[in-house]
């Protein structure tokens, strides 16, 4: 596709977490709505019957076992292979805490009851991500090169703003699992074992998702101050930067 050279090494990554986060999105849109489970409707229904030594569902536990490979792939990608970024730390923190999430609640299953809605729900924010990824594999491309990608590339000031990393992150999941984890699970079974672990876990991750949504709204700020001229990713270092980092 006549990429810059820094726009080639970087492809890969991107091409892979879009193919990764484009099936598992799918696959959760598919345990959310074409198996007949509640959560996303009612998320605290997870809670409801929930008994001791309960099995998982093969389904449910296929999803964790993608989540859970993938998570720890990442967290050595992001040390050693992808483009070192501003929120690297932070990429490797968040890998950390959703591998540790993902494990544990499968692990501690027979146990705690409320791993379902958050994988489900989890794997359904992947939607905002795969877009931002495509808008990587676009960058530095020209129509002329490949239309796919340039097409891509003439879109791609509007996938940063893309409503549903928001949507996913910063309503939905506050909204339907935050709530049916910390509060719902307490009224369903008031003694309900690692609720402090899961949830201080999961508060975490908002707060990741916050610290990313700024970034977000310093791209619209130098957009509309006229600080940035094409489309860039402000979590990148420039080459002044990249030097002192």
């Amino acid at each position: 596709c006549n990429l810059q050279p820094k726009d080639a090494a970087k492809m890969p990554e991107s091409a892979w977490k879009l193919l990764f986060y484009s099936l598992s999105w799918s696959y959760g849109i598919y345990l959310l709505f074409f198996t007949g489970y509640p959560f996303f409707h009612d998320p605290p229904s997870v809670f409801y019957g929930w008994k001791k030594g309960m099995e998982v569902p093969t389904d449910i536990a296929i999803a964790y076992l993608l989540q859970c490979s993938f998570y720890g792939h990442s967290i050595y990608a992001t040390a050693y292979m992808d483009t070192w970024r501003k929120d690297s730390v932070v990429m490797l923190l968040h890998h950390v805490v959703t591998l540790t999430l993902i494990a544990s609640s499968y692990a501690f299953s027979p146990l705690q009851p409320d791993l379902q809605p958050k994988q489900g729900l989890l794997g359904a924010g992947g939607a905002g991500q795969g877009w931002l990824q495509a808008g990587g594999c676009a960058r530095g491309s020209s129509a002329g090169s490949c239309p796919v990608l340039g097409s891509l590339r003439d879109i791609n000031p509007s996938l940063p703003l893309c409503p549903g990393r928001f949507w996913f992150r910063l309503y939905w999941f506050p909204l339907k699992v935050l709530y049916a984890t910390c509060h719902s699970s307490l009224q369903a079974v008031p003694d309900i074992p690692f609720y402090f672990f899961f949830n201080a876990l999961l508060l975490i991750l908002t707060l990741m998702n916050i610290y990313w949504f700024l970034y977000i709204v310093l791209f619209v700020a130098k957009v509309l101050m006229g600080q940035m001229q094409e489309v860039t990713d402000v979590r990148e270092y420039d080459a002044e930067e990249s030097r002192k980092a």
